[in-house]
């Protein structure tokens, strides 16, 4: 719940679907989401500059630390796939937001591709922490 009118981190929740089904996602630590633009500038005969973007996708960084094999098992899949040929389908990652007033604000970014980004730095006596980044086509309000 926000404090003081303020999100935290806790305040956030996601679920990503795969073209395999739900991949289970324990021990979030972080997760980072970023909008991504192609500039379209324009310069005139004139000199005068005109500048334009339109929307590139969405770039999303999430973090762990390793509690189960389930994300190194979906990756080791993913690579047995693609060395046997398999299509490789994106997914969907769905994404609830709890604001202040208590209402969800809820989003699903589209064609989402996963990269497994770390599989984890182990020292003795330490949690692992592992990341994995997607990048999705659309952000669309639910």
């Amino acid at each position: 719940m926000p404090i003081n009118n303020y999100s935290v981190g806790k305040d956030i929740s996601y679920t990503v679907v795969t073209s395999a089904g739900t991949l289970t996602l324990n021990g979030k630590t972080d997760y980072s989401i970023k909008p991504m633009f192609t500039d379209l500038p324009h310069k005139g005969l004139n000199g005068l500059h005109i500048h334009g973007y339109e929307p590139d996708g969405w770039q999303i960084d999430m973090k762990f630390d390793r509690t189960d094999p389930e994300i190194d098992n979906y990756f080791a899949q993913r690579e047995a796939d693609y060395y046997a040929g398999v299509n490789q389908q994106g997914g969907t990652l769905l994404e609830n937001i709890v604001e202040k007033d208590g209402s969800i604000s809820t989003y699903r970014y589209t064609d989402v591709v996963l990269k497994f980004d770390s599989a984890g730095d182990w020292r003795a006596d330490s949690l692992i922490p592992i990341s994995v980044s997607a990048m999705a086509s659309r952000r669309i309000k639910v």
